[in-house]
């Protein structure tokens, strides 16, 4: 396959994760499937809990934010990523707790995250996960070490935890290795290598063969059942549309889940394996920045070299 069918995967794949699971989060397990028995069995973009039919969430809309400033800076430029605290002044729909903390507390970009951690001891949510997509793919042809510390960075803007920039790097590195058509499943052991000592064990039993999340000891809204689940979601599935419903079937944080599943599924599989019932509602609103809202240009997959632009345009 080639490379640029499953970066527009992971892009698109991880919106379409987040708008699927939205209208679920907090729900029950087996909320999903109770109302969507059958693939295509009614409208599964069905929007709810206050978001509209096929809208996606804050994952995606901090996403878009992280590329753009990737496009426009020609790479990591940390305090203007940080762009993130004009989107969170401007009332989005929604924001994690710990991130709407560290980004209206008023401290610079490179303090923010660290004060809220010394002060809270508590910072390993998923909500660097989350937005990881459009990153993973950018840094992936540079290489195992530089996608990982863009993985880790990135992430330290709004978690202080290292669990948290541990998963992130993670995260960017199962995308890169699909990239180079390597099955990411197999790859897990060596990757688990290059995570710090301190994490290594954490994730090693959430990302191991015989792991289910029923196993998990956190809610799902923390980085390592998040990125445990996604994988599983990932492994026990044979297709994108299953590994959605698998992950969503969850419960739970389902938004957030579903996005990180859709990410690996996504590269994993190809942009073609994402129906099209569902990449045609798909739309992301971005609060602060103009209001403008986002929606899948026709072109997709783009061209080599332009895949954020050309992925989303203007409704």
């Amino acid at each position: 396959m080639k490379r640029i069918q499953r970066a527009a995967g992971v892009i698109v794949g991880s919106a379409v994760g987040d708008a699927l699971g939205g209208p679920f989060e907090f729900g029950p397990q087996g909320a999903f499937s109770a109302r969507f028995p059958a693939p295509g069995a009614g409208d599964e973009m069905c929007g709810g809990g206050g978001w509209d039919p096929g809208e996606a969430t804050d994952d995606t809309q901090m996403a878009i934010l992280v590329a753009e400033s990737l496009l426009e800076r020609g790479g990591l430029d940390l305090p203007d990523v940080f762009r993130f605290q004009r989107w969170a002044a401007s009332d989005p729909k929604d924001i994690g707790v710990q991130t709407e903390d560290v980004l209206t507390n008023g401290m610079p970009w490179d303090l923010a995250a660290a004060i809220h951690f010394q002060v809270n001891q508590r910072a390993a949510g998923n909500g660097s996960l989350m937005r990881a997509s459009a990153s993973a793919v950018h840094f992936a042809a540079a290489g195992q070490e530089a996608t990982m510390d863009a993985a880790r960075r990135i992430a330290a803007l709004t978690h202080g935890d290292r669990a948290a920039w541990e998963g992130t790097a993670i995260f960017h590195e199962l995308i890169r290795v699909t990239f180079e058509d390597t099955d990411p499943l197999t790859a897990l052991p060596d990757i688990l290598t290059l995570v710090h000592p301190d994490h290594r064990g954490r994730y090693a039993t959430v990302l191991a063969p015989d792991w289910h999340p029923d196993q998990a000891t956190e809610f799902n809204g923390s980085v390592w059942p998040c990125l445990g689940s996604a994988v599983w979601a990932l492994r026990t599935t044979t297709s994108f549309e299953d590994a959605m419903r698998a992950a969503i079937d969850l419960g739970g944080d389902t938004d957030t889940v579903a996005a990180v599943t859709g990410g690996l599924a996504g590269a994993y599989y190809g942009m073609a394996a994402i129906p099209a019932r569902w990449t045609q509602p798909l739309h992301v609103p971005l609060p602060g920045f103009d209001g403008r809202v986002l929606r899948l240009a026709p072109c997709t997959p783009p061209r080599r070299g332009l895949w954020m632009r050309q992925v989303w345009q203007p409704a």
